[in-house]
């Protein structure tokens, strides 16, 4: 398979990263933001974990370096857009790679003013001055909230003699949130790209697993591919869950060898190069054969992630694609007799939760959990073109859980049984589109 050669940093068209900048300062009106760039985490000693750019700042700046701070000034008529960063350092370069420095701040940025990071302490207070609010993240900055509390106190402390001062000190993530939640058709071509790196990746893995590897050969081929084709990596800890290991449903040990007659759960995605992400799981026999119980889930948890994928369009939510899959897998469960009584009653009282405990699906984009809300008050958001969910319910059948009093008790002929089948699905005008269809799911395709 040829390697796709993504672009190197900067990736974002500038007219792209323009337009959002836009749109978050007439959000703004009077107020001005201050937006942090992620700092480098160390994990031991002296070594620094890889990279990541928090993404709110990279949606707006586009620039992948460490420790930078974006201002966005829309009540200054002249120079709105300033940036914060490390300046050019040849010494400093030798050891850690290349930095953009502030000529490349605004030449390849789009900021209109761009200075080192030292003098952020010097400059903020007079850049916030005449705003009528400070946007500023409390609690996630602890370098740069002191100096954003101390340019809003120096305004205070001035207010009787100025005559104003920044009335108050707002989260920007609401604003900033609604944007990233409807992606644009830049976004949701990246995203394309992640979710068939990321299905190209499952359908090799289905190719190579076989009884007697281990979870983490498989996951070797998964991430293998990844990077072969210029992804940054895995989106998050793959899961490569081999028989009762499915039934966790954060199993990252990826260590256990996959035995004959076991199923095997893979939930893996890769983040591509501007930082969006694929997340699918798929689930198939290690053997290439379903026993009869393993068929039986199998295909239930199939109808409730087709049912739930068909359930998405514009003006459903994704309260009720949850209870479309909810629905389903309680009346299967119910013809199986891992569940008795009335369909409705038993979803009520939750009665179906030490077999499918979570919910149906999350927001995807730039993170895997991915920003925006979920309900507006007491109403649920409504779904709207542009905004991308993961569909993937489940079933976990093991002694994990205590069966709840007047269900059935188990018998051991299912347990260890773990299923999870998962879809990227972007909301589209007349339905949806499923970006993760390349990655196969029916049965029969399962087995081999």
């Amino acid at each position: 398979m040829d390697r796709i050669l993504l672009p190197q940093s900067p990736v974002i068209d500038q007219a792209v990263l323009r337009d959002r900048r836009d749109r978050f300062m007439h959000r703004l009106g009077g107020a001005a933001a201050v937006i942090p760039a992620a700092p480098l985490v160390t994990h031991h000693a002296d070594v620094e974990h890889a990279f990541r750019q928090n993404s709110d700042f990279w949606y707006l700046t586009g620039f992948d370096e460490p420790g930078a701070v974006a201002l966005f000034l829309p009540h200054k008529t002249e120079n709105p857009f300033v940036m914060f960063v490390a300046p050019k350092e040849p010494s400093a370069e030798v050891w850690n790679g290349f930095r953009w420095g502030c000529e490349g701040a605004v030449e390849q940025f789009g900021a209109d003013l761009a200075h080192p990071i030292e003098e952020l302490d010097q400059k903020l207070a007079g850049y916030l001055e005449g705003a009528e609010g400070i946007a500023f993240r409390v609690g996630r900055h602890p370098k740069v909230e002191p100096l954003v509390l101390a340019a809003w106190a120096q305004q205070l402390d001035r207010a009787p003699r100025s005559g104003g001062a920044a009335l108050g000190l707002v989260a920007p993530c609401p604003l900033l949130h609604e944007l990233r939640l409807r992606k644009s058709p830049e976004e949701l071509e990246q995203m394309r790209l992640a979710a068939r790196i990321s299905a190209e990746a499952h359908e090799l893995a289905r190719q190579v697993a076989r009884p007697g590897l281990n979870e983490r050969q498989v996951q070797a081929v998964i991430e293998q591919h990844f990077l072969e084709q210029g992804a940054r990596g895995p989106a998050y800890g793959s899961i490569v869950a081999g028989g009762d290991n499915a039934c966790v449903l954060h199993y990252t040990s990826n260590n256990s060898e996959l035995k004959d007659g076991d199923l095997l759960l893979i939930d893996a995605g890769c983040s591509v190069n501007d930082y969006y992400n694929g997340d699918i799981t798929r689930t198939f026999p290690i053997n290439g054969r379903f026993s009869g119980e393993q068929r039986a889930l199998y295909e239930l948890v199939l109808a409730a992630q087709e049912a739930a994928v068909a359930a998405v369009g514009p003006g459903a939510t994704a309260e009720g694609v949850h209870g479309t899959a909810v629905g389903v897998l309680v009346e299967g469960l119910l013809e199986l007799g891992l569940l008795k009584g009335e369909r409705d009653g038993l979803i009520e009282q939750g009665a179906y939760r030490h077999l499918y405990m979570h919910r149906t699906g999350h927001w995807l984009g730039l993170d895997v959990h991915d920003v925006g809300a979920y309900r507006l008050g007491e109403h649920p958001m409504t779904l709207e073109p542009g905004m991308v969910l993961t569909v993937e319910p489940g079933l976990y059948v093991s002694d994990r859980l205590p069966v709840p009093e007047g269900q059935p008790a188990i018998e051991e002929r299912w347990k260890g049984i773990g299923i999870r089948i998962e879809d990227d699905v972007a909301v589209t005008e007349r339905g949806h589109e499923n970006l993760t269809a390349a990655a196969l799911k029916a049965a029969v395709a399962m087995e081999r």
